[in-house]
């Protein structure tokens, strides 16, 4: 139970952190001040840090991780290029960002609950990842 509980929950985290990624690399393009461009690199580097980290625990474990859904990852291409072709400014960025990490959050909290047999390290990075979206919500609302 153990180890099924922290690779499910390794899995949702490395799916979280590829999404990550990909948000911040779809909106940093359209970034119009140089602070938060430099705001959204540094925490890409970091969310590109954290996946270092979780794909060692997957190795750990021989799991090769979760891909992300072609189908969800083209709806947030749609929404965020549907979005910042009406208004392509900074509180577009913001606005997209923090709605991407208001979800990651949500659902890596629920999957840290429903996993609750998880071994600690996987629930380190988790909870690290949280605090990194939390951390990016919060330094988003200057822009919006």
């Amino acid at each position: 139970m153990i180890e099924q509980d922290t690779i499910r929950l390794l899995r949702e985290c490395d799916a979280g952190v590829k999404m990550g990624v990909d948000a911040i690399e779809q909106v940093l393009p359209h970034a119009k001040t140089d602070e938060l461009r430099r705001c959204l690199a540094e925490s890409k580097t970091e969310h590109e840090a954290l996946d270092r980290r979780l794909q060692a625990l997957l190795d750990r474990y021989h799991d090769e991780g979760k891909e992300l859904n072609p189908m969800v990852k083209g709806m947030g291409w749609l929404k965020t290029n549907a979005k910042l072709a009406m208004d392509d400014g900074d509180a577009t960025v913001a606005d997209l960002i923090t709605d991407g990490c208001n979800m990651g959050v949500k659902s890596l909290r629920k999957y840290l609950n429903q996993y609750k047999a998880a071994d600690e390290d996987s629930k380190n990075v988790a909870k690290d990842l949280i605090e990194l979206e939390e951390r990016l919500t919060v330094e988003m609302r200057s822009y919006l």
